[in-house]
């Protein structure tokens, strides 16, 4: 379900980095939705390579580099669909900062509606202490018999 919010995030961002620069066009929400989809296998594929074959520039930037691959693969998702164009590298530099920041806040807004912890390790399960000081698991103590009580 999380997955579904994040390309529907996703579609919006890229719809918004359209409205806001003039040198990104998409046409539409299914250009929008396909656009998602492949950043989707770009990010999942291409830009752990990438951030890795760049890793000392990165370093050196503080960071700063990853929205130049941001940017690259922008333009690589605008290559492979006719309904979503990039004009210049400097519009998917700044597409890539709008998207970013769009993302960014729409996925803070998804956590405070309580969608955050579906799927993912919500820091609760046997191992946390209750309120009342006790813990959620057994401690076991091996016997002079060799059994465990």
């Amino acid at each position: 379900m999380i997955l579904i919010f994040r390309w529907f995030i996703l579609c919006i961002s890229i719809m918004a980095a359209a409205k806001m620069i003039d040198g990104i066009q998409v046409s539409g929400f299914w250009g929008a939705f396909l656009t998602a989809a492949i950043l989707g296998l770009l990010n999942t594929f291409l830009r752990p390579i990438l951030l890795l074959l760049t890793l000392p520039i990165n370093i050196l930037s503080l960071g700063l580099f990853t929205f130049v691959i941001n940017a690259i693969l922008l333009m690589m998702a605008s290559g492979v669909i006719t309904g979503f164009k990039v004009s210049s590298f400097g519009s998917a530099l700044l597409g890539s900062l709008v998207i970013s920041g769009v993302n960014w806040i729409l996925n803070i807004l998804v956590k405070e509606a309580g969608y955050s912890n579906q799927g993912q390790w919500s820091g609760k399960g046997p191992f946390q202490k209750r309120s009342d000081g006790s813990k959620d698991y057994i401690d076991l103590e091996k016997k002079d018999d060799d059994r465990w009580e």
